[in-house]
């Protein structure tokens, strides 16, 4: 696959932020470390903050050792904090824009092909921020600066055909990288070879064979201090319409063409599209929200600091969808989500349908368990089939079998997701971005829900944190013999 010309300037905005000392910060380190960062490139953190480059370095000494824990080595460190240039910049000031472009025209190593705007900040700020890159003459159209924005992309439909019509303005679609971290996951991106580089699964993995599919990604930790940014803002649009809708989207997907771009987006917006209509009035039946209430030494969610009174807020959701196309038609699909759950993890399983039973009816077996597919993404990267086979013993009796492989051998450092998708930004490559038709279908299909949770303001359900969530969840299942699926083992 061809890339583009690299970057010269990688310039991250809200550079002193939780997303970027977390996230984005220790997975440069990273790559710079792996000799992935070209030699050419200078990194650049903008911050409202009044400091000056030596202050700025300052943090990142305080604040980047303990994240990178084992893997800080101080002569590698040093050599990347001195990489980093900073500029103060008020987000809606035009001068601090001409001190960014001063910067950046300082004698530099190489030749200058073009520049990433990484907009690590607040979605209010994006449009400000947009604006007075344009006006700047900073969107580079000829030249194919880049700018990168994180989830979630709009607060519902109409606002993101808003924020898209609004970047379009001052850069192209190829310019822009709409980024979800999930998808730089190793097991997402191995899910696209588990599928369709293995005969023994491609055959059966369609509505003749499947009974149901479960996503599941869980929190063990609350808000926190998020609270300004979440309340009023909820799980739904955290979580399920932009990770959990992508997961669904792949999973499901038919194979590409080739593995290009477009070619994967096409497939993708593909199975959005055929995703079954909520009908009016009818989303609390195929969808349920609730929050976590005290328990396991944790604060109720309208106790925690910032939290509107009488917050209608979720921080769980479960849903079920329906994909009328021919290889799903019938199969439900099962999204959950929520903070405050027993531990972080994140599951995608696919339940087989039972085979006849005639042969076992004079035998003492009354029930034999599924056949299972679980994808584990984390906390776990690996694959687990769940057979069943007989007991040893003279009655006939079964018991659940697990073919288990990991993904990974023991000593290879897992590849941050964040690490996979900065290589690609700085390559220019954007088979793991999205494009805004998936952000559009996302929101058309989880609107519905929206609205009708916009009108309902009277109650919410609760569970105990620690819990797996409420247990009205299960009300949205088929058939009695469904089930959540809570973790990799069968138990």
């Amino acid at each position: 696959m061809s890339k583009a010309i690299g970057p010269c300037h990688f310039v991250i905005f809200g550079a002193t932020g939780d997303l970027s000392v977390n996230k984005l910060l220790p997975a440069l380190y990273y790559l710079q470390r792996e000799g992935r960062l070209p030699e050419s490139l200078s990194l650049i953190a903008v911050s409202r903050r009044p400091w000056d480059r030596r202050d700025w370095q300052d943090f990142m000494r305080e604040k980047l050792p303990e994240r990178l824990g084992e893997d800080y080595l101080e002569g590698d460190f040093e050599k990347f904090v001195e990489r980093f240039a900073y500029v103060r910049l008020e987000h809606d000031q035009a001068q601090h824009y001409t001190d960014l472009k001063l910067e950046m025209s300082k004698p530099r190593q190489g030749t200058c092909a073009n520049i990433v705007f990484y907009l690590a900040i607040s979605p209010a700020d994006f449009t400000t921020v947009v604006s007075q890159l344009g006006e700047a003459g900073l969107s580079g159209k000829l030249f194919g600066n880049r700018v990168v924005i994180e989830k979630p992309f709009g607060y519902d439909l109409d606002t993101a055909k808003q924020l898209n019509q609004h970047l379009r303005q001052y850069f192209d679609e190829e310019q822009i990288f709409r980024i979800d971290h999930y998808l730089g996951k190793e097991t997402v991106q191995n899910l696209l070879v588990f599928r369709f580089a293995n005969s023994l699964v491609e055959p059966i993995w369609n509505r003749n064979y499947i009974d149901q599919v479960q996503i599941t990604v869980a929190e063990s930790k609350g808000i926190g201090h998020r609270a300004g940014y979440f309340d009023g803002v909820g799980t739904l649009r955290d979580m399920l319409q932009n990770h959990m809708m992508q997961l669904l989207s792949v999973v499901a997907m038919e194979p590409p063409a080739r593995l290009h771009a477009d070619a994967l987006r096409d497939e993708k917006v593909k199975v959005l599209r055929s995703i079954r209509p909520i009908p009016r009035g009818s989303a609390n039946q195929f969808a349920l929200r609730a929050q976590y209430a005290a328990g396991e030494g944790a604060v109720a969610y309208q106790d925690e600091p910032g939290v509107a009174d009488n917050s209608m807020t979720e921080t769980y959701v479960a849903a079920k969808f329906y994909i009328d196309n021919w290889r799903w038609s019938g199969v439900p699909f099962y999204l959950r989500t929520g903070k405050r759950l027993p531990h972080d993890q994140t599951l995608i399983s696919l339940q087989l349908k039972h085979p006849p039973r005639q042969l076992f009816r004079e035998t003492p077996l009354e029930f034999i368990e599924p056949n299972w597919i679980v994808l584990s993404i984390q906390p776990e990267e690996s694959t687990h089939i769940e057979l069943q086979a007989k007991e040893p013993g003279l009655d006939m009796r079964t018991r659940t079998m697990q073919l288990m492989a990991s993904f990974r051998q023991d000593d290879q450092r897992p590849l941050g997701a964040y690490e996979t998708l900065l290589l690609d930004i700085i390559e220019g490559d954007r088979s793991l971005f999205i494009r805004f038709d998936e952000v559009e279908w996302s929101w058309r299909v989880v609107d519905p829900i929206l609205r009708q949770w916009g009108r309902d303001t009277d109650y919410i359900h609760t569970y105990p944190a620690g819990s797996w969530g409420p247990k009205e969840a299960s009300r949205l299942f088929d058939t009695d013999e469904q089930h959540w699926r809570n973790s990799i083992d069968a138990s």
